[in-house]
């Protein structure tokens, strides 16, 4: 195979070069550990602070010391989430949505379990968009904590997160907002101190910074216990060695995904617009699963009514085309994707949905490629599928 068609950025992407670049002194020429109190040390204490300063412009925040470096965006969610419920050992209540990623949704159903907390779930609409309509009622005194996602990874739908705080805020001033924001970041403008938000994860790998490195936004004043205890580092908040070359690459990944907003608005979503509408027109069992204006520029999902997705994967995957069925972190089951069901996605494509989702290095040529080859994929796959019949009369109403 001598090309690969990647299409499933939001599992992953490339490390941008330049950012491995800015990495590689760090490793093996400014190797000293910024918390030693000589100046070789001390220089990249400096340089870690700069990073820092790139974080808060990046999601808007208003100080340095509300950022702090973490390994993922699943330690991200479980600093902020388990931090703020240890601080608050007496309220017992959450309240999340029913789409969130496993990071969030795995760790809610364990500390259901486990520890006794009540978790209330809000819904999602047939097109994905998030229902705030139970909000209001649902915060209590006893509510530790509401979060929700800025932008769903399946789908690439916003959440209005900003409106979500306000209305948690004005009914209970002292519960905490968490948001996940690990598939908007570098794809739509963060702005977290014009709102009401306390928290926010990122993570580095989906911004073309390398695996193992993360964020989280904690607001000035927001009590929280750290999840990992040891030494001083990040103020208190996780202890641990920094790891220095890729708090480095992060932070040049967020100024590059900054000067790239404009791209993503404009050249991306065109791509995931042309790639979209060229899927809807020549394949004619498939089926927009959100038809929603208001996502991530990058972000398509598809059905494909009585087809098997795994089958899809694998033909693509023969042809050097990467997508998805769904979040990368539960790709091994053989569940349908909880947000299509959440969504009320009909029982006939539910398991035959893909989604591709793009990035600034994905070019025309492999838009084009990827609308020569699904087409004949999935019209192999319709002919031995054990629906024929009922796809043979599909096609003749589109006819």
């Amino acid at each position: 195979m001598e090309k690969i068609i990647y299409l499933d950025n939001n599992a992953t992407t490339k490390v941008d070069e330049k950012v491995v670049e800015k990495m590689l002194p760090y490793f093996c020429k400014e190797y000293g550990n910024p918390s030693s109190t000589y100046t070789f040390g001390g220089n990249v204490q400096y340089k870690i602070i700069e990073a820092r300063e790139t974080l808060r412009d990046f999601i808007g925040a208003s100080r340095v010391n509300e950022i702090i470096f973490t390994s993922c965006g699943t330690e991200s969610a479980n600093t902020a989430i388990k931090g703020v419920l240890t601080a608050n050992k007496t309220k017992k209540h959450i309240i999340t949505t029913k789409v969130e990623h496993a990071c969030v949704l795995t760790l809610y159903k364990n500390l259901e379990t486990q520890f006794g907390y009540k978790v209330d779930y809000l819904d999602v609409n047939s097109d994905g968009s998030l229902d705030l309509t139970p909000l209001e009622n649902m915060v209590n005194d006893q509510t530790a904590l509401v979060s929700c996602m800025a932008a769903n990874n399946e789908t690439g739908v916003i959440f209005p997160y900003e409106k979500l705080a306000e209305i948690v805020k004005t009914k209970n001033p002292n519960t905490k907002v968490f948001v996940d924001a690990v598939q908007a970041a570098g794809k739509i403008k963060l702005d977290v101190k014009n709102t009401q938000v306390d928290l926010m994860g990122i993570s580095g790998h989906k911004i073309h910074a390398p695996k193992g490195i993360g964020a989280l936004y904690i607001k000035s004043g927001t009590l929280l216990s750290p999840l990992l205890i040891g030494g001083h580092q990040e103020a208190g908040k996780r202890a641990g060695t920094e790891n220095v070359p890729y708090i480095i690459g992060l932070a040049e990944a967020c100024k590059l995904a900054s000067d790239n907003l404009g791209d993503e608005a404009t050249r991306v979503k065109q791509l995931r617009d042309t790639l979209e509408a060229g899927i809807l027109k020549n394949v004619y069992n498939a089926r927009l699963n959100t038809n929603v204006s208001n996502r991530v520029p990058n972000t398509t999902n598809i059905g494909f009514e009585y087809v098997e997705g795994e089958l899809i994967l694998l033909h693509l995957s023969d042809l050097g085309i990467c997508a998805s069925s769904g979040s990368a972190c539960t790709s091994g089951s053989l569940d349908a994707s909880h947000v299509l069901k959440a969504m009320g996605v009909p029982f006939t494509c539910l398991h035959g949905s893909i989604r591709f989702s793009l990035s600034r290095f994905t070019t025309n040529e492999e838009i084009d490629y990827t609308l020569k080859m699904l087409p004949q994929v999935i019209n192999k796959l319709n002919n031995i599928s054990p629906f024929q019949k009922e796809l043979n009369d599909l096609k003749k109403l589109k006819a």
